[in-house]
């Protein structure tokens, strides 16, 4: 019941990070912009990004998508800490790294309502 609960709070955050997130890259707010411009990402390519990341965190919620979304975003986390490596901005990667891994221990402790849209005939 205590690792349910956990699981939970830590699905709600991830969802909240990524909806928020998400949304600041799709609505173009300047320091998304400022960040993956200087990567040469465009305005098009962040928005692309930040609808990959809103489809991850949403995808995350249900239950038959649930690893498919923690993908999605331990890919875009990924892609960060990528091109902070170019930059060899180690304090970038630093900050990535605790959101990497909140979606792999989400993934380890699974999704805490397996049943719940599961639909019986």
């Amino acid at each position: 019941m205590v690792i349910k609960i956990i699981s939970s709070l830590l699905i709600l955050f991830a969802v909240y990070m990524g909806v928020k997130q998400g949304t600041a890259m799709v609505s173009g707010k300047p320091a998304m912009l400022g960040l993956f411009g200087k990567w040469g990402i465009g305005d098009t390519g962040v928005m692309l990004l930040g609808l990959c990341t809103l489809a991850g965190a949403l995808l995350t919620v249900f239950t038959k998508t649930f690893v498919y979304g923690n993908f999605i975003t331990a890919a875009g986390i990924l892609l960060i800490m990528a091109f902070h490596l170019s930059d060899r901005n180690l304090k970038g990667v630093a900050t990535e790294l605790p959101f990497l891994l909140l979606s792999l221990l989400i993934i380890y402790l699974r999704h805490p309502f397996p049943d719940l849209f599961k639909t019986t005939p």
